[in-house]
């Protein structure tokens, strides 16, 4: 999952992309209403989060733009426009939610998880393969009823592969959604991860669920 984050204030957009990371949520950044407007067109994110004081123009006119272009990504306002006046401007232009700054991050999880859970391509909250339990909002995994003691970076690799299960992952295309970078110049990082991940998921147990594709990468099925 990929989210847009238009934010002037250097540190709120950090501690946002941290924080979404941590809920195993990729996130870009917008320093800009243009840039964010122009982000939002060209790429597929399943929610934006948006400013409304922005360099450029506003997180109003970029809603109003999206709109116009029949753009329908989620919006959700995050700003410090506290008047009932404000919210009621910012839902009728064709956002989904506002919430005023300063904020609870559970609560701004909370209302990403509403929001994203209308949508038509929403990650459920938790998921089953085989005897692997996945609670995503959590961050907990479980097999065969034992809680799975997984780093962040695991935990993100086995949401990744238990997302799209039957789904084949390539060495890059994991490190660009799990990294949020292009990863050419040591894909052995890749290797390590998923060698670790695996001896929690897998070798304590004879059904191994994570399977390398000579040549390709890896997948995570239950045969």
């Amino acid at each position: 999952m990929r989210i847009l984050i238009v934010e002037d204030e250097s540190k709120t957009a950090i501690h946002l992309k941290k924080g979404l990371g941590e809920l195993n949520i990729v996130s870009d950044i917008a320093t800009n209403g243009l840039e964010g407007f122009a982000l939002a067109e060209k790429n597929d994110y399943a929610l934006i989060i948006l400013d409304v004081m922005l360099p450029g123009i506003d997180g109003f006119e970029v809603v109003t733009r999206l709109r116009n272009n029949d753009n329908k990504t989620p919006v959700l306002f995050l700003t410090a426009r506290c008047e009932v006046a404000d919210r009621v401007t910012g839902l009728r232009l064709g956002a989904d939610d506002y919430l005023v700054k300063p904020f609870a991050f559970s609560e701004l999880a909370a209302r990403i998880q509403a929001i994203l859970r209308r949508g038509k391509d929403l990650q459920p909250d938790a998921l089953r393969v085989a005897d692997l339990e996945i609670d995503f909002f959590a961050h907990k995994a479980n097999r065969g009823g034992k809680r799975l003691n997984l780093t962040q970076k695991e935990f993100a690799l086995l949401s990744l592969l238990a997302g799209h299960t039957g789904e084949v992952f390539s060495r890059t295309r994991i490190a660009e959604r799990i990294w949020n970078m292009d990863f050419d110049s040591d894909p052995k990082v890749v290797e390590v991860h998923m060698r670790n991940l695996r001896a929690k998921v897998d070798d304590p147990f004879e059904n191994k669920l994570i399977h390398t594709v000579r040549g390709v990468g890896y997948v995570l099925e239950h045969r």
